[in-house]
């Protein structure tokens, strides 16, 4: 870390255990701290603690048995309830006067499930904050309760738990695990394993100079509690209001473990990411976020929106506390998808070159009860799609959704279509995508809690014909840049969904240029088309809805209609059929 935020070390004893303890930031500050898991230290943090330190006294500390603090061989010493004492005995000597706000992860989220679960709790600690470790007296009555009611589901999810929960058993025999780790548990070797199952790049996996010596020594809190905790767990409850960030793709613990947290818990959040166990590597933006989300709105400074719908046991729409960004929303597929995230509670922004249109979309949404903003955009001009996003990103936040939506069709003969035309189609197209993508992405990864960018490719992506040169193109360019926007931002955890809608009745038909023909046979060929799409009778409120489920699921490629799914399947099978149909196919 830079030297001006080197951390101010001390020592806090609690009876023979000296633990070193790390202070950053403004020790006036709200105090935050952050607890390790095995096999780390405080450096477990080191992605996070400056995101923090911004505002807060952050304090991180090396847990009995790791790091600078007092080393033992004896199990009894690494009980959850020795372990606890430990967290209060930091919480006291740092914070004497106020209660802390934690956040833990790993073991040390265990462990301080078992200190906000004693009497005392609620005085000393304002907030918790628990990322991948579970209460382990709540997960034994979790599995209890599911196999006391054996349905297909109840038993296989507890199974599934033992599952990924198996390497424990390895961990609890005596001498073996502590002679394989000593043995091949180098830290180049974990840094990968860690980067590998966190898609995360190993630089990231910042590992303390005891590494080695801690993964052995630590392994005993696997043999002091685990074996105790699921043969007789207590009933344990808090007042603490707690915030779970439940991993989806979390090797060790499973996210159906989690699912009875409510009864024993006041008032509970629960954020699921799709990210992996070690998140403080991976995921650091996310957790100062989130933890930061919940300290404001305790402090009554505003529930944001993305804390506000993950509080268990509210009643509102799916998409409700959502802000979802739609350019193109004056007409056809861009205004019913406005339509279909506003009945399902979503707060809209609105954006078309045809700002007339975009308010008629914005009125249609408050009829119908929604809520929804107005803007003229167009897309193309970076300039003002940056300004757009700024505006936006003051006004409401920043977005959850993105949907780049705004296009414009163009047909006739390549050699009859001029550069300006070409290069028209490619700006709004293609242009108008990357420059939404690059305007609202950077600051959603910044946040940190993820979201979704959906790009409108076409059927045409995939379409090689005639008479569609410059339109194929920019919705294949469309197709690729969001296959590699998708590889890319996936670690940020946001996702990319390719939308290609085949034969759809909107405007776009009737309004779609075409090159090399007088302007009798264009509005004849206009009219044409749009009569045989309309007879099609593919409507964009049916695509809009296959929007909402792509976000809804996390969708990568959606092909719509009929004949963009077989197409898209006909193209990867038998391109050379497709190439040769092109040739002698002839729209126009």
């Amino acid at each position: 870390m830079p030297a001006s935020q080197a951390p101010h070390q001390r020592t806090v004893t609690n009876g023979d255990f000296d633990l070193a303890v790390f202070e950053y930031g403004d020790p006036t500050a709200e105090t935050v701290v952050l607890v390790h898991g095995w096999p780390d230290t405080h450096h477990l943090w080191d992605r996070v603690i400056p995101l923090l330190a911004q505002r807060f006294h952050v304090v991180a500390y090396d847990t009995r048995g790791h790091g600078a603090s007092t080393r033992t061989q004896r199990t009894t010493d690494f009980r959850l309830e020795e372990l606890s004492r430990d967290f209060y005995a930091v919480i006291d000597a740092v914070s004497p006067d106020k209660p802390v706000h934690v956040l833990a992860h790993d073991w040390g989220s265990v462990q301080v499930w078992e200190a906000v679960c004693e009497p005392q709790a609620a005085e000393r600690v304002a907030s918790f904050t628990s990322v991948s470790g579970p209460n382990l007296d709540h997960l034994a009555s979790w599995v209890r309760a599911r196999f006391s009611r054996p349905t297909p589901r109840n038993v296989w999810q507890p199974l599934t738990q033992l599952a990924s929960s198996a390497y424990t058993f390895f961990f609890m025999t005596p001498r073996l695990p502590r002679a394989t780790f000593n043995a091949i548990g180098t830290e180049k070797v974990w840094q990968r394993a860690v980067a590998l199952m966190n898609d995360t790049s190993p630089s990231n996996v910042t590992l303390g100079p005891t590494f080695r010596q801690d993964m052995v020594d630590g392994l005993l809190i696997y043999r002091a509690n685990i074996v105790q905790r699921m043969l007789s767990p207590r009933e344990r409850h808090t007042t603490v209001p707690v915030q779970l960030i439940v991993a989806e793709r979390d090797v060790a613990v499973r996210p159906a473990g989690y699912d009875d947290s409510a009864k024993w818990t006041d008032r509970l959040w629960r954020r699921d990411v799709a990210a992996g166990h070690w998140m403080p590597f991976s995921h650091p933006e996310l957790l100062a976020t989130a933890t930061t989300e919940l300290i404001d709105a305790l402090n009554g400074d505003g529930i944001a929106r993305g804390l506000a719908k993950s509080e268990i046991g509210r009643s509102a729409k799916e998409f409700a506390n959502t802000l979802v960004v739609i350019t193109g929303a004056g007409s056809g597929i861009g205004r019913e998808t406005a339509l279909e995230f506003a009945r399902l509670g979503a707060e809209v922004v609105l954006s078309d070159v045809n700002e007339l249109a975009a308010k008629e979309t914005a009125e249609l949404v408050d009829a119908a009860g929604g809520v929804a903003h107005a803007y003229a955009l167009d897309v193309a001009d970076e300039v003002a799609i940056n300004e757009h996003a700024a505006e936006v990103i003051a006004a409401y936040g920043v977005p959850d959704v993105v949907i780049n939506n705004a296009g414009v069709g163009q047909a006739g003969a390549f050699l009859d279509t001029t550069s300006a035309e070409f290069d028209r189609v490619l700006r709004i197209n293609l242009g108008g995508v990357v420059n939404g993508c690059r305007a609202f992405a950077g600051p959603m990864a910044e946040r940190g809690l993820g979201g979704h960018i959906v790009n409108l490719s076409s059927m045409a992506a995939y379409s090689p014909q005639r008479d569609m040169a410059a339109y194929a193109t920019s919705k294949s360019a469309v197709f690729m840049f969001s296959d590699c926007l998708r590889a890319e931002l996936a670690e940020r955890g946001i996702s990319v969904s390719t939308i290609c809608p085949g034969i759809v009745h909107t405007n776009i038909v009737a309004t779609t240029q075409i090159s090399g023909v007088s302007a009798e046979q264009e509005a004849a060929t206009q009219a044409k088309f749009d009569k045989l799409y309309e007879r099609r009778g593919y409507t964009p409120d049916r695509v809009a809805k296959r929007i909402v489920d792509a976000v809804r699921h996390g969708r990568d490629i959606v092909p719509v209609t009929p004949e963009s799914w077989v197409q898209y399947r006909v193209n990867r099978l038998a391109p050379g059929a497709v190439r040769m149909a092109a040739r002698r196919m002839k729209l126009i």
